[in-house]
C-alpha cells in the first residue's frame, strides 16, 4: 500500500516491519523524528519493543551494544555531532562483530552551526568497519534499512544506512509499505550466531594481545570483502518479492558516455534530469549513482568508469588538506589501471546549499571543456 510519508518515517515503518526489539537514541536534529516515531510504537503497542531513553548519542550506541550482545536486533539513528560522539563506540561495535543497523540522517558538523545536509559526518567514519549505504529518495531508504538487517546479520557486521537532512528526512513522498507477511518472509527472526547467556557465561570485549589482535582485524576485513557477493544475493531476493532493485552503483546512460558524473543521495534525482537535457543536446553524458560506500565498490568502478574519456565527482563533503572524499576513492580504486581517465573533483552543497541543475550543468561544462583537472577539487557556488 501507498502512503506519504517524510523520508524519516520510511525509516521508522522499516524499523517497525522489521521487528526490532530494542532501540536507543537520542535526539538530535535531523533525525529526531526517526526516533519520536518508533518510541510512540512502543508507548502504545505497536511495537513489541523496548526503547530505551539515554543521555547522549555515545549512551544510546552503548545501549544498543549490550542489547546486540545479548542476541537481538537492535536500532538507533543520529546526526553530525552525535555521530562523532559515538565515534569510539562504532569501533567497538564493528570490532565486536555485531549486526546493528543505525539510520545517519546526514548534517553538516560545527563549528558554525548548521542544521543541514552535508556528507562529511557520515564519511568521516569511514575506516570504523561499518558498512555504509548512501539512498537518494523514500522508497529507497525503506527498502534499505530492510535489506540492512538481513546484510548485517549475514556477515555480522553493522550497517549505516544513510540519508541527506532535509532534502529526504523531511520531504514526503509516495512510500510503498508493504505487508508484515511479506516482509517476515524477507527478514526472518533474528538467529545470532553469539550471544551473552547467563546459563553460559563467557567474555566479550576482552583483551586483545598481539599474537590474536591482527587477525581479529583480518578477519572484519575478510568478512567486508563477502559483503559484495551477499548483497547482491540479498537484492535478488529483494527484487523478487517487492519488484525493487538498486545495485550498489546504478548506471544511467553510461555505455555510450564520454563524460561521467558520479553523485550520491538526493543530488543524483538532480543530475538525472540534467543529463536527460544534455543528452537531448547531443552531449554524451552519463551518470554513476554511488549507494554503497563501505565496503568500496572498487571492481565496479573500475569496470563501469575505467574506459570512459573524463570523470567528474560531485562531493558534497570535503577531506581537508586532501579533496573530496568520493573522488579520493575513486582515484584510489583506479590508479593501478593503466591509462586511467582523468578524474575531476568539484566540491559543492556544503551545508545544505542547493546543487542546482544549473550547477550541475556546469560541472559538466567545466569537465567537457578542461583536458586534464587543474587541481584536486574545484569548489562550485561559493558566494563572493
Amino acid at each position: 500500500m501507498k502512503h506519504v510519508l517524510e523520508g524519516s518515517h520510511a525509516v521508522s515503518e522499516a524499523v517497525r516491519l522489521a521487528k526490532v526489539q530494542v532501540m536507543s537514541a537520542y535526539p538530535i536534529t535531523p533525525q529526531t523524528h526517526i526516533v519520536e516515531a518508533l518510541s510512540e510504537y512502543c508507548a502504545d503497542g505497536t511495537m513489541n519493543a523496548r526503547f530505551l531513553c539515554v543521555e547522549s548519542e555515545h549512551s544510546a550506541m552503548a545501549a544498543v551494544i549490550g542489547a546486540s550482545s545479548a542476541g537481538v536486533r537492535t536500532f538507533t539513528a543520529t546526526s553530525s555531532q552525535g555521530l562523532a560522539l559515538m565515534h569510539e563506540l562504532l569501533h567497538w561495535s564493528s570490532a565486536a562483530r555485531l549486526p546493528i543497523v543505525m539510520a545517519e540522517v546526514n548534517r553538516a558538523l560545527a563549528p558554525g552551526w548548521n542544521i543541514w545536509m552535508d556528507q562529511t559526518d557520515s564519511l568521516a567514519q569511514r575506516d570504523t568497519g561499518w558498512i555504509q549505504l548512501y539512498c537518494e529518495d523514500g522508497q529507497e531508504v525503506f527498502d534499505t534499512t530492510l535489506q540492512a538487517y538481513r546484510l548485517a546479520e549475514t556477515v555480522n557486521l553493522p550497517v549505516m544506512v544513510v540519508l541527506d537532512a532535509f532534502f529526504l528526512s523531511h520531504t514526503f513522498e509516495p512510500v510503498d509499505i508493504p505487508d508484515q507477511k511479506l516482509v517476515d518472509r524477507f527478514l526472518p527472526p533474528f538467529s545470532p550466531r553469539i550471544a551473552l547467556d547467563t546459563s553460559d557465561p563467557f567474555a566479550m570485549g576482552q583483551m586483545a594481545p598481539p599474537n590474536v589482535y591482527m587477525e581479529m582485524r583480518h578477519d572484519i576485513q575478510k568478512a567486508m570483502e563477502q559483503v559484495s557477493n551477499i548483497f547482491s544475493k540479498i537484492e535478488e531476493e529483494f527484487t523478487e518479492i517487492f519488484g525493487r532493485t538498486y545495485g550498489m552503483v546504478e548506471k544511467v546512460f553510461c555505455d555510450d558516455a564520454q563524460v561521467i558524473m558520479v553523485v550520491t543521495g538526493t543530488a543524483a534525482s538532480t543530475c538525472r534530469k540534467v543529463i536527460s537535457d544534455l543528452r537531448s543536446q547531443g552531449e554524451k553524458v552519463g551518470m554513476l549513482k554511488l549507494k554503497m560506500f563501505r565496503p568500496f565498490p572498487t571492481d565496479l568502478i573500475r569496470e563501469h568508469l575505467g574506459h570512459v574519456q573524463k570523470i567528474a565527482v560531485i562531493d558534497r563533503n570535503f577531506s581537508f588538506g586532501a579533496s573530496g572524499i568520493f573522488a579520493q576513492e575513486i582515484r584510489a580504486a583506479l590508479c593501478n589501471n593503466h591509462d586511467h581517465p582523468p578524474v575531476f573533483g568539484y566540491i559543492t552543497g556544503l551545508g545544505g546549499r542547493d546543487v542546482t541543475p544549473e550547477i550541475l550543468s556546469e560541472i559538466y561544462w567545466k569537465t567537457k571543456n578542461s583536458t586534464a583537472p587543474k587541481d584536486e577539487s574545484v569548489w562550485v557556488g561559493l558566494l563572493d
